[in-house]
């Protein structure tokens, strides 16, 4: 009888994008492991079909520590670590500007630098074996109202050279950005429209394009060091 295949790690699978690639994997037989800060509706679903679900708290370097030693407690082994875990804060709050973007550098660079540093004996012990950044296509412009999260992630992308350069051949390292995927319930029709506007293919296009983006770079064997851009044609616009 073979061994079961080692886990993938998806932080911040709690709701929307996680949560579905989280389910996706499941549905084709593959182990995950979820990180989540808070807890929400979507992982009950998971919990029923018996994916360990680990809180964690990335905004400082304790909690990070702290989940890598509960993540190596769990599992000695990882196919994957797909970095989803993510904060969207603006500079609105006079005042609060440094501690926002201390909290955003921790949870989109510290944290999966840490992570990167710490598990990739775990990852060296599968073949193959991947690291998937999620970033955001806002990069390519930066965001007046956004700076500290897109700055952040920003250097999550640099992140992914970096590590693809340090892990090869063992690991691959790649990035996805994405543009608009989901909008929230709360979004106006007002702010839907010109949110679709900004691309050339003009669609909500559902978690389903991060997935398919994540196939391909987990599925690829000569894929690294690259960020694919899931934007539906922004940089057209």
């Amino acid at each position: 009888m073979s061994a079961s295949p080692a886990p993938i790690l998806i932080t911040g699978a709690s709701q929307r994008i996680g949560l579905y690639c989280a389910e996706r994997l499941l549905d084709e037989g593959q182990p995950v492991i979820a990180t989540f800060r808070h807890e929400r509706p979507g992982l009950a679903r998971l919990r029923e079909r018996g994916v360990p679900t680990l809180q964690a708290d990335f905004a400082d370097e304790a909690g990070i520590l702290a989940f890598i030693e509960r993540l190596k407690e769990h599992t000695d082994r990882l196919r994957a670590i797909v970095h989803n875990a993510s904060e969207w804060l603006g500079e609105a709050t006079p005042g609060e500007e440094a501690r926002i973007f201390q909290r955003l550098f921790n949870v989109h660079m510290l944290a999966p630098y840490l992570i990167n540093l710490h598990c990739a004996e775990l990852l060296e012990r599968s073949s193959p074996a991947d690291i998937v950044h999620i970033g955001d296509d806002v990069t390519r412009k930066g965001s007046a109202q956004h700076i500290a999260y897109s700055a952040s992630k920003a250097g999550l992308d640099n992140l992914t050279l970096s590590f693809a350069a340090r892990l090869a051949p063992r690991v691959k390292v790649n990035g996805i950005a994405p543009a608009l995927i989901l909008f929230k319930p709360q979004d106006d029709t007002e702010y839907r429209a010109r949110t679709l506007a900004k691309s050339a293919l003009g669609i909500e296009p559902g978690a389903e394009a991060v997935y398919l983006g994540l196939r391909y770079l987990l599925d690829n064997p000569y894929v690294t060091g690259t960020t694919l851009t899931v934007n539906g044609g922004r940089h057209l616009k």
